[in-house]
């Protein structure tokens, strides 16, 4: 019913900037909150940043003051402009949707990206 393409993963040096971009598609009137989480090897997945339809954010504690989320309401897209990156911040960056409303304004549940690689080194 609803996918959601990230973009924009790739290998950058500490330091260095990335953007990523999720767009979202399907029988989608709107959707409340968009945002990132990443996975690192071995480890749970965690909160990167959350943006709502009206543009409260929710930050991670780590990357506070380096990454900015922003979105599109009207492409349904979201995007997390990442700076001073650091190697720590490598993991697989997944998009979600939470909260989706179809064209009938009924909630469809919350939806997950297949995730892209961003990898920093030192």
């Amino acid at each position: 019913q609803v996918q959601l393409v990230e973009s924009g993963g790739g290998l950058v040096q500490a330091g260095g900037s990335l953007t990523l971009s999720c767009a979202a598609s399907g029988s989608i009137a709107y959707i409340p909150v968009m945002g990132w989480y990443r996975q690192a090897p071995g480890k749970q997945r965690d909160l990167v940043a959350t943006m709502t339809r009206g543009g409260g954010t929710n930050y991670g504690d780590s990357v506070k003051g380096r990454f900015t989320i922003s979105r599109d309401n009207a492409k349904n897209m979201v995007y997390l402009q990442m700076n001073s990156l650091k190697p720590e911040d490598t993991a697989v960056y997944y998009c979600t949707a939470a909260g989706v409303r179809n064209t009938n304004r009924l909630s469809i549940g919350d939806y997950w990206g297949q995730g892209t690689q961003v990898t920093v080194s030192s």
